[in-house]
């Protein structure tokens, strides 16, 4: 499943596409710039989202053999939550799906 797919996923719940693309990119735009911060970004039942530090470290070419300097880097790290993580395993079963809203009428004649 990509973006799109989720897009269209969601959209069946929030009754357009053009509303689900929005609440997504505001979802995951709120998580990266709270983990780039330094925050952590716990959602419960589904993982934490959190900033995790590499320190410096010497590693090999593997063609070479040759010892190459790894600078320090911050990277985004994510532990999946005890129902996420039985969801997967199978031993918990999928949230039932609400029905799909119908789409709101404006009121404009065309």
């Amino acid at each position: 499943m990509n973006k799109r797919d989720l897009i269209d996923a969601i959209s069946g719940r929030l009754g357009d596409k053009k509303s689900a693309a929005e609440a997504l990119n505001a979802v995951l735009e709120t998580i990266q710039s709270a983990v780039a911060s330094g925050d952590k970004v716990a959602i419960t039942g589904f993982g934490v989202f959190e900033k995790s530090e590499r320190p410096a470290r010497t590693a090999r070419n593997p063609a070479t053999g040759e010892p190459i300097e790894v600078a320090a880097s911050s990277v985004p790290k994510f532990r999946p939550g005890a129902d996420f993580k039985a969801l997967v395993n199978g031993t918990k079963s999928a949230p039932a799906k609400a029905p799909a809203k119908p789409a709101a009428k404006t009121g404009k004649k065309k």
